[in-house]
């Protein structure tokens, strides 16, 4: 588990979780938290027992969403089922003893706490959210509970580097059709015509616009580590028919519980 400094507190407990220290198997060893993976559901269980177990929660209470690259966030009040996962991208809470976590393979997590206001977030930003505003909608959320933007602390996690994201034309031009000065988060890449996006610039960006200025990336590349992280676009490269999730998640401690 992968800790930023920013968020490191004592009314906060986050990780940004590695594919370390699990129980699956295969193209899914070890931590693969992804429910939504053709992995052995008792498995996928075991790990987020795990994974909450070093949060200092327990597993029922360890939330996550049925993450559709938009830009919706959730309240979240209390803990739900598997089944009744809401369709979301992001969640935010004010409710001590509660988990709220994102699952990515590239796509960048982020998670957010106001220490002061006592306010937790985590958002799920692939280049679809974070196009879509998923990071705003996140920390409009957060005001909302009473948080301030100048308290808010951000940390964005391991996600894929520029270096390993290649994308095509069209990519480019929705981009520069929105906002020439995204052309700022692409470079050349060795093919005619195509691009490699820095998608964890372009989050720092989008939290930046929405007013947050404590913000930490933590810098770690999930296409070029294999050995610490699930890859959605390594897996379509090697040609592998699924891939694991990891897990990032944040909680509220003290001051009574979920």
């Amino acid at each position: 588990m992968i800790r930023a400094d920013i968020l490191r507190g004592p009314h906060v407990q986050h990780g940004f979780f590695t594919r370390r220290g699990g129980v699956s198997t295969g193209l899914y060893a070890s931590l693969n938290c992804g429910t939504g993976s053709a992995d052995e559901p008792a498995s996928v269980a075991e790990n987020r027992r795990l994974a909450a177990e070093l949060l200092g929660v327990s597993a029922n209470v360890l939330c996550t969403v049925y993450q559709v690259h938009g830009r919706d966030v959730v309240f979240v009040t209390k803990p739900w089922s598997a089944d009744n996962r809401p369709k979301a991208d992001a969640m935010v809470t004010r409710s001590p003893g509660l988990a709220i976590g994102v699952l990515a393979a590239d796509c960048a997590p982020v998670l957010f706490a106001d220490p002061i206001a006592r306010v937790v977030a985590a958002a799920h930003a692939g280049w679809q959210g974070a196009f879509k505003g998923v990071i705003e909608a996140t920390v409009q959320a957060m005001r909302r509970l009473g948080a301030r933007q100048s308290q808010i602390q951000a940390a964005i996690g391991p996600c894929i580097a520029q270096r390993s994201y290649e994308v095509g034309p069209d990519f480019h031009t929705r981009f520069m059709a929105r906002d020439e000065s995204f052309e700022s988060f692409f470079m050349p890449s060795g093919r005619p015509g195509h691009f490699c996006f820095d998608l964890p610039g372009f989050v720092e960006s989008r939290l930046l616009a929405a007013g947050v200025r404590q913000v930490e990336r933590l810098d770690r590349d999930t296409y070029a580590e294999p050995d610490y992280f699930y890859s959605y676009r390594r897996a379509t490269h090697r040609g592998e028919p699924d891939y694991g999730r990891q897990l990032s998640a944040i909680s509220l401690v003290g001051r009574g519980s979920a």
